[in-house]
């Protein structure tokens, strides 16, 4: 008896040392939970959410942009052209063109490419080829047949061998005049075609410009007369 008495004793020493030195925390009403979120900042801001309410804030926080990532302001879009051509341009008319061209500075979105081209200095009145001599020899006969003596056979290995040449004039409207004259005495398969030595001109292809650069060229080929402005492949 007198030894369990002195355990108790002992004991309760033990629990009244470590509660005044605060090993066993404080017993105060400030650790009881409510009083211990009414001590926090901000508590009447703090909204109780579901488990699924805060996975769909999570994704919608990860797949906003960041402030680096973010995409440009509208304001700075601009609404591109995937390929501007403007031609044909003589020799002449490219350097001078050219030099203008230097303002902008497109680099590689500026491609300048030659365009065969024939120089036409005679206008032609002719029946297209038949295909062989004897084909074009039927023609002619029907031609005398209708009272046109004035013809020849091309016999050249040209593009136009075996047509039929009814006239030749400098000027368009002297060939015109000479095709209606046919027309009335029954030649209706006969035109006018013109025909010069081949010359190299020349056209630029701007890629990938936007609207106002293109208006501004628009503005600096109307200087040039005959010039066309067009769309082309990028």
């Amino acid at each position: 008896m007198l030894k369990f008495l002195f355990w108790s004793l002992l004991v309760v020493n033990g629990v009244i040392y470590a509660y005044g030195h605060g090993y066993l925390g404080s017993f105060h009403g400030n650790e009881h939970e409510p009083q211990r979120l009414r001590a926090q900042v901000n508590t009447d801001k703090l909204t109780l959410v579901s488990a699924a309410q805060a996975e769909a804030a999570a994704a919608k926080a990860a797949s906003a942009p960041s402030d680096e990532e973010g995409a440009a302001p509208a304001a700075e879009k601009k609404d591109l052209v995937a390929c501007t051509e403007i031609g044909n341009f003589s020799e002449l008319q490219a350097k001078r063109f050219e030099n203008q061209l230097g303002e902008f500075d497109f680099g590689t979105k500026q491609t300048r490419l030659p365009v065969p081209t024939t120089e036409v200095t005679q206008h032609v009145v002719y029946i297209p080829s038949p295909g062989s001599k004897e084909a074009a020899d039927r023609k002619a006969a029907e031609l005398k047949e209708l009272g046109v003596t004035n013809f020849y056979i091309i016999p050249d290995n040209g593009p136009m061998k075996w047509a039929i040449s009814l006239g030749v004039f400098k000027s368009d409207a002297a060939a015109q005049t000479l095709l209606a004259g046919l027309n009335k005495q029954g030649v209706h398969s006969a035109r006018v075609g013109g025909r010069g030595p081949t010359v190299n001109k020349y056209a630029y292809q701007f890629r990938q410009i936007d609207t106002g650069v293109r208006a501004q060229l628009d503005k600096l080929r109307q200087a040039y007369g005959g010039i066309d402005i067009r769309t082309c492949k990028p």
